[in-house]
């Protein structure tokens, strides 16, 4: 089954997303648990969020993808700052036990100056007051371009962070195409390798979806500046080795490109003419 989606507003429920996923063609989507620009979030119905459990399982709807806001950094200096994302992941976690098996993604954070070791260890913190190990939800750290103090542009990183997590039988990982080619992993003629060294370090079982996004910069830019598929410096011609690879192509894809809902529409039947 090819589970390909893109990213939605919640503003209009969960069953509304469900729904309008299906008009675009698709069979998994993401969202933002809450305004991704600050930490507003929508009161939650659970009777909306179990007619959307329904819907899913009546229309062979793969994972669902819920993204925490960007202001989310847990490793953070700031007090204030570790303290509103711990809030933000725990309420969000409690919101998702009502959609058994999604997966919650989020940026590991920017250290901003203290260095990787303390950012990592407020990382930590965060996941190991709040994960729990009767939790349905899984957890997933996201790759990142390695823009600034980012933590998690590495596959060395995110290694660290699993390693000390308590509950990491519900951590795993969103492998970001944009983001790994911005931080200098090769997604074109080296992408076996670069999956092979993904195991190696991390384990390809811990990878439990994909960002599908083309890139407005080279491998190595470290920009994060994503592009519509087919149109930026990834090309559509490595996309389609992507989305069907043997160890990928049974998770969800989720497209964070610069489109609208129809926009989102064409590229998902461009990219089911390309799914072998």
């Amino acid at each position: 089954m090819f589970y390909i989606g893109c990213h939605l507003s919640s503003s209009a429920g969960y069953l509304a997303m469900g729904r309008t996923a299906t008009e675009l063609g698709a069979n998994t989507f993401q969202f933002f648990t809450r305004n991704p620009r600050g930490g507003s979030v929508k009161k939650f119905d659970p009777d909306d969020a179990a007619a959307l459990v329904s819907y899913m399982k009546e229309n062979n709807f793969g994972k669902i993808v819920a993204h925490a806001p960007y202001t989310l950094n847990p490793a953070s200096a700031e007090q204030k700052t570790r303290e509103f994302a711990n809030m933000v992941f725990a309420d969000d976690i409690d919101i998702l036990e009502h959609i058994p098996d999604s997966l919650y993604n989020f940026h590991p954070g920017s250290h901003v100056g203290q260095g990787v070791e303390i950012g990592i260890k407020y990382i930590l913190e965060m996941l190991n007051n709040n994960m729990r190990r009767e939790m349905k939800t899984t957890i997933l750290l996201e790759t990142m371009a390695g823009k600034g103090s980012e933590i998690g542009a590495t596959f060395e990183e995110l290694k660290t962070i699993i390693d000390g997590c308590e509950y990491k039988e519900h951590l795993g990982v969103c492998l970001d195409t944009c983001h790994i080619s911005d931080g200098g992993y090769d997604v074109g003629d080296g992408f076996d390798k670069t999956l092979e060294e993904f195991d190696r370090i991390i384990g390809l079982d811990r990878l439990f979806a994909v960002h599908l996004n083309d890139s407005k910069n080279p491998k190595g830019a470290h920009k994060d500046r994503h592009e519509k598929i087919g149109q930026g410096f990834i090309g559509l011609d490595n996309i389609e080795r992507i989305i069907n690879h043997p160890a990928l192509k049974d998770l969800p894809f989720e497209l964070e490109t610069p489109n609208d809902n129809d926009g989102y529409a064409a590229e998902i039947k461009l990219l089911r003419s390309l799914r072998k």
